[in-house]
């Protein structure tokens, strides 16, 4: 019996630590956020943007509408971002990650930007495709 009570701790420990483990998709798709935010904090859009699709089909929706294609988002943020003191810091805060199929996924999340200039903050949704063994965004929604 006093072998039973320290079993059974065990147990739910590690039935709690599975339930909390994240996929290897959604590890690398948290990766590919973490790289992005690691490349914008070091003021290099240019990759930042390997975390999306280097495609025409890629789109990007912010306050003033879609944009549509890699080559215009690029041109978009560079636009936006022109310098390190207008890029400021990004954090991003994930709230959801959400296995569509094998091939999609669903992340919700927060970001901000702590800049001298004055603070930014907005939330996003992201559709992330495994692409050519990469997860890739394939469409962002910010605002």
């Amino acid at each position: 019996m006093r072998y039973i009570k320290p079993a059974l701790v065990l147990f739910l420990l590690l039935a709690v630590t599975k339930a909390f483990a994240y996929s290897k998709d959604e590890t690398a798709i948290r990766q590919v956020l973490e790289q992005q935010s690691a490349a914008w904090n070091s003021g290099d859009i240019d990759a930042y943007m390997t975390g999306y699709w280097n495609n025409d089909s890629l789109v990007f929706i912010g306050k003033n509408g879609p944009t549509y294609g890699y080559n215009a988002t690029l041109q978009r943020y560079k636009s936006s971002y022109p310098d390190a003191e207008k890029m400021g810091k990004l954090n991003f805060t994930i709230l959801q990650v959400k296995e569509l199929s094998k091939d999609y996924y669903f992340v919700l999340g927060k970001w901000e930007l702590r800049r001298s200039m004055g603070d930014l903050s907005g939330h996003f949704t992201l559709l992330f495709r495994h692409i050519a063994g990469r997860w890739l965004i394939v469409a962002d929604h910010s605002s």
